[in-house]
């Protein structure tokens, strides 16, 4: 059993992939559900994509047990997602690839101690405020967009109240950062940092996911917005989620030379994508072995981010209000 004195952590970008039901509320493209990403998930967690039920099951069996084994995560926020909205602020499921409810993720969370709700709102849905204020009152832990996907730009001048609003009730926001891959990405200049300037002028706490990263493998054309970012908003974090992969691990290294950035750094994995143990190379073999022989995908990332001086400083749960 996994000493419990060490489970203090929370993973703050954990996804909860789910199949539609007819209560579930969520909807998956047939390019979704037949692309790489939901045919590699579903085959090394074992899904059967042609039954829903089941393989939600699973899913949601598998994510919590890796919890329970994890010597060093407590818990995760499980993550919504929203979708694309038309003019006149209604869905738009013929440009909505993926859509995890708010419903399904806080009702999970209800159910299950380990699970975090993180709802995600688009800004430019017609009853954003309201949905905003429903799912603080049904205790909603933070948040998450992704622009890229979700067509919408952080930084225009309409979305301010909403920003706003998200500061009044002490709800972290988490936005994806960088170029977006496994969904249909409409904007990619959206995925910049710089963005999310006028949701922290607004008093939000907002994180920044995966380190800033853009995703490209070379370059990190973010990297010095991230740190001016940093130097100019106490309630600017990013998150670790997805450092290890291959197309993201340069950005591990660069804030690996950053002390100030530590107590920024928010632990995250971006579960179910795979965690890597290479990055711990640049802390020598006996540590990029460690790393390797963990096989709970929370405790990987952590002993990688350990390895490179980046345990973290500061939890999620610090952030909450």
């Amino acid at each position: 059993m996994p000493d419990s004195s060490l489970k203090t952590l929370t993973d703050a970008h954990c996804h909860l992939a789910a199949l539609p039901t007819k209560e579930n509320g969520c909807l998956l493209s047939n390019r979704m559900k037949n692309g790489i990403v939901a045919r590699t998930v579903a085959r090394r967690l074992g899904l059967p994509m042609d039954d829903a039920e089941q393989a939600n099951r699973i899913y949601r069996a598998r994510l919590s047990a890796a919890l329970e084994d994890s010597t060093r995560v407590a818990r995760a926020v499980i993550l919504a997602m929203d979708g694309v909205y038309g003019a006149d602020g209604r869905l738009d499921e013929s440009h909505t690839d993926f859509l995890i409810s708010n419903d399904y993720v806080l009702s999970l969370a209800d159910e299950n101690k380990r699970f975090l709700a993180g709802v995600s709102i688009n800004p430019n849905r017609r009853d954003a405020l309201d949905e905003l204020h429903r799912c603080a009152a049904r205790g909603a832990a933070l948040v998450k967009l992704l622009p890229n996907a979700q067509v919408f730009n952080p930084a225009d001048e309409k979305h301010r109240p909403f920003w706003r609003e998200l500061a009044k009730l002490k709800l972290p926001l988490l936005s994806h950062i960088g170029f977006e891959f496994s969904l249909i990405g409409q904007d990619q200049s959206v995925g910049n940092p710089e963005r999310l300037i006028p949701a922290l002028e607004e008093g939000a706490t907002v994180i920044a996911a995966h380190g800033c990263s853009r995703g490209l493998v070379l370059g990190e054309p973010h990297f010095q917005t991230m740190l001016d970012m940093v130097r100019k908003y106490p309630r600017f974090y990013i998150d670790s989620s997805a450092l290890t992969l291959p197309n993201r691990f340069g950005m591990l290294l660069k804030l690996r030379g950053v002390a100030e950035l530590r107590p920024r750094i928010i632990f995250g994995t971006d579960y179910p994508l795979p965690v890597w143990a290479f990055p711990a190379l640049a802390a020598g073999p006996g540590a990029y072995m460690r790393a390797r022989k963990a096989a709970n995908p929370f405790d990987r990332q952590f002993l990688v981010q350990q390895a490179l001086g980046l345990e973290p400083a500061t939890d999620f749960a610090a952030l909450k209000g």
